[in-house]
């Protein structure tokens, strides 16, 4: 199988604080914004974000991007480039990973704004709320996830999510 390969650029490691000595991720209209609705609706965690949000979100150096699918399906389906990965289902029936959160706070601090990416956006929903009850305060789920939607066929990929949307992934 060949390698795609799509050019982008490295998000950058921090950003500096803001000068009313705030942090970046409360300057983030994005973010404010995700955070009010999550209110609105009585969501468990920060926020969601849709993908192009978040791709400027981690291209910009404000937020951890964690994908939370199977390591199968970032293999097979496509993986956004530079992200991170903690399964939040894991083996052949998809059961949930016990050590979710712990593998969480090896890749990001509890501090941190952290985006979550699974197929379609449920998974990290949920994985998102996990997260917030083990005491990380800026997690956000990102909406439509890397396949989006079912269609009216019962596919996935034709009018919604990270790669329909053109954002950058690539694929063993």
């Amino acid at each position: 199988m060949t390698q795609a390969v799509l050019e982008v650029s490295s998000p950058s490691s921090s950003l500096p604080a803001p000068a009313d000595g705030g942090s970046a991720a409360t300057a983030s209209p994005i973010l404010e914004r995700a955070r009010q609705q999550a209110l609105s609706d009585g969501l468990a965690y920060a926020g969601s974000v849709t993908p192009q949000e978040a791709w400027q979100l981690f291209q910009s150096g404000e937020a951890q991007l964690v994908d939370v699918r199977s390591a199968e399906e970032r293999k097979f389906v496509g993986q956004v480039p530079e992200s991170r990965h903690v399964a939040w289902m894991t083996g052949l029936s998809l059961s949930r990973n016990p050590r979710f959160v712990k593998e969480l706070e090896n890749k990001a601090g509890k501090d941190e704004v952290v985006l979550l990416l699974c197929r379609s956006g449920k998974r990290s929903a949920a994985a998102a709320e996990a997260a917030t009850k083990g005491g990380f305060k800026q997690v956000f789920n990102i909406l439509e996830g890397f396949e989006g939607d079912l269609d009216e066929q019962q596919r996935r990929g034709s009018f919604n999510g990270w790669r329909h949307g053109g954002l950058p992934w690539i694929q063993d």
